[in-house]
């Protein structure tokens, strides 16, 4: 994500490097390339102004210590103005209410029912709630099947009306079978619809009324860029909406839209879609945003999915059976498990300063374990518990089950044994890492 937008800020930074000191000149130098970088990353032209005249009115008025570069000075400017332009902090989402109410809209295609779906696991699963979604996209063929299928991947109720047009009547019954079932929040779908289209306009807007609910949430898919913006525009004079969801963050590599749509709108973005998955949902930060806008990472956010997959029965468990050296492939497969849990794999290991701008040309797929998978799967059960009977005949027939070839299994189980044995010197050393010498 922001990909182009972090190179190009990247070399207009360089303008500043060797300077000396922050002038007029030079600073209006950098500037200059960095509106130009923020309008090919489809920024708002106004936005863009505004943001630069702003940074520079900071940069010059501000005293230079001596210890901070020139360069590292706007990079850390541009850092907090990058975090206020996209709404300075986080925006928790209102659950008041018995139920709490959330009405979903955005134009067609913008991923309103997938991340209707994802809000309900990520609810489920992290705050505890109980929720029902709602299908009243009764316009779009298999719209109602799509979030069938979606409540029975997650395991949340929907509620539908087959032969119903009725968008309003299905809003009122699906809340008052809430209130009798115990569920807590009501996700309401609703079917995509132009700004211009004043029969469908008209038709949200009489089930906001019917309904009052809490939360509005304007969907919106970032790839669009600019006209999301506009489009942001119009159905906020609508619906006066409390918040934005950016979808298919993952793929947007300039990321105009994020940008933009706080200042345009006034309203925060609360939730992004990175991905495909149900798991696929992080709230929004605007200065880990920021961060990583800047190629300095998100280590925070990368601490925070860990975490979420962090089972602490299941960690003491691990530490027993690495002291007693019986850390096995299974243990090895399920860490595995945890990991690809946590999201995609370039978008993670774009979390960590650094590495995020050392891998920018890599490809890496979210199936770059596949193989490993292949490999220990291939093991008979016994195989995975004991690896030291991993003979010549037993890895010959490994690779042969796992469509590997046989250097594949050996450097396996070699990088395996010497991670078992890091592991054991780790936790023989009170969690640091032992001393090698020289």
């Amino acid at each position: 994500m922001f990909e182009s937008l972090s190179e190009r800020l990247e070399r207009s930074f360089k303008i500043l490097k060797g300077e000396g000191k922050i002038t007029e000149i030079n600073v209006a130098e950098t500037l200059k390339d960095v509106r130009k970088a923020l309008l090919e990353a489809d920024v708002n032209y106004k936005t863009a102004k505004t943001f630069t005249d702003d940074v520079k009115a900071k940069a010059l008025g501000m005293n230079v210590l001596t210890a901070v570069k020139p360069s590292e000075l706007m990079v850390k400017i541009v850092h907090d103005e990058l975090a206020a332009l996209m709404g300075g902090t986080h925006t928790e989402l209102e659950l008041k209410g018995s139920p709490s109410i959330i009405l979903m809209a955005g134009l067609q295609g913008s991923g309103k029912t997938t991340f209707t779906g994802k809000l309900a696991n990520m609810l489920k699963n992290k705050k505890g709630k109980n929720p029902l979604m709602v299908a009243c996209d009764v316009y779009r063929p298999a719209a109602i099947e799509q979030l069938r299928v979606l409540g029975e991947q997650i395991n949340v109720p929907v509620y539908t009306e087959i032969d119903s047009k009725e968008v309003v009547s299905i809003a009122k019954n699906a809340i008052a079978q809430a209130k009798k079932n115990g569920n807590d929040v009501v996700i309401v779908d609703t079917a995509g619809r132009l700004a211009v289209d004043e029969e469908m306009m008209n038709e949200i807007s009489a089930v906001k009324e019917a309904i009052n609910p809490n939360e509005i949430l304007f969907v919106v898919d970032s790839m669009t860029g600019q006209d999301a913006v506009n489009t942001a525009k119009e159905f906020n004079d609508r619906l006066d909406f409390t918040g934005v969801i950016l979808t298919k963050l993952d793929g947007d590599t300039r990321g105009g839209a994020a940008l933009s749509i706080r200042s345009v709108v006034n309203k925060p973005i609360k939730f992004v879609g990175i991905g495909e998955k149900m798991e696929a949902i992080d709230a929004f930060h605007p200065a880990r945003m920021a961060d990583r806008i800047l190629g300095m990472g998100d280590i925070v956010s990368f601490v925070e999915r860990a975490q979420e997959q962090y089972d602490e029965a299941e960690a003491r468990k691990l530490s027993k059976k690495i002291a007693k050296n019986q850390f096995g492939f299974d243990d090895f497969l399920n860490q595995i498990q945890q990991i690809k849990k946590m999201g995609n794999m370039k978008d993670l290991l774009g979390m960590i300063p650094g590495v995020g701008k050392a891998l920018k040309d890599v490809d890496i797929k979210d199936d770059a374990f596949k193989h490993i998978e292949a490999i220990i799967q291939s093991m008979t059960p016994e195989e995975r518990t004991n690896p030291q009977i991993l003979n010549a005949s037993r890895k010959q027939r490994i690779a042969n089950g796992s469509g590997r070839n046989i250097q594949e299994v050996n450097r396996l189980i070699k990088q395996f044994d010497d991670m078992r044995k890091m592991m054991r010197m780790v936790q023989n050393n009170g969690g640091k890492l032992p001393k090698f010498r020289r």
